[in-house]
């Protein structure tokens, strides 16, 4: 974390912005890795928009042999029912938190700021999002699935019972498979929420169909 207790990050956009969006990348990656896509992306209030891609921090990761890399909780697999890191898991949800409050100070509304991810930045975006004490603009989880499942319930904040959740995957992901994801979208829908899901033909990737629609759905959010 940075001096000032913020997670450090790329950010791209103005420096007084209307719009704020928070993009968590994957296990093993940092910020730079979803960079190139803020270019792509094309929707009316882009130029009000900032864009913050935080970097996690490193640690040993037991699905991937205890390899140290950058990692926002540890897996230990991934699968319906693998063991989850309640505790690793909880920590970055404030640490993504303490993101989100230092975008409202500096003048963004939290009904301004969409908070998105990639793989296990979705699952930390799906997770921090929906226990944030203030209505946020929305949620975009790609290629993901919903952690800590079983706590939601309870933990949830009311402020966010409406926001708008986009959920993207691949039909051929061999990493975090559909059915894992379609299991995050149900539970979800039985919590009362209402999920837009969205499906390509392709593995853990994002594909040149999909910016386009995040680029539409942007233009419905961030009005």
């Amino acid at each position: 974390m940075s001096d000032n207790g913020i997670l450090p990050a790329v950010i791209l956009g103005p420096d007084k912005p209307e719009y704020s969006v928070i993009w968590l990348h994957g296990l093993g990656a940092d910020g730079h890795d979803f960079e190139p896509i803020a270019a792509d992306l094309e929707f009316p209030n882009k130029s009000k928009t900032r864009f913050i891609f935080p970097h996690a921090p490193t640690q040993a990761v037991t699905i991937n042999a205890g390899h140290v890399m950058p990692a926002w909780y540890d897996i230990i697999d991934i699968s319906e029912y693998a063991q989850e890191d309640e505790q690793g898991i909880q920590g970055t949800e404030k640490k993504i938190a303490n993101l989100i409050e230092n975008e409202i100070q500096s003048g963004v509304s939290a009904k301004n700021i969409v908070l998105a991810g990639f793989s296990q930045g979705g699952a930390m975006a799906l997770h921090t999002a929906l226990r944030f004490s203030q209505s946020l603009a929305g949620i975009l989880a790609l290629s993901t699935y919903l952690p800590l499942s079983g706590s939601l319930a309870a933990e949830r904040k009311d402020e966010n019972l409406e926001i708008p959740i986009m959920m993207m995957h691949g039909d051929y992901d061999p990493v975090v498979p559909i059915k894992l994801a379609q299991i995050s979208k149900q539970c979800l829908f039985e919590l009362g929420w209402s999920v837009q899901w969205q499906t390509y033909p392709m593995e853990h990737n994002v594909c040149p169909e999909q910016i386009d629609d995040i680029s539409k759905w942007f233009t419905r959010i961030l009005v």
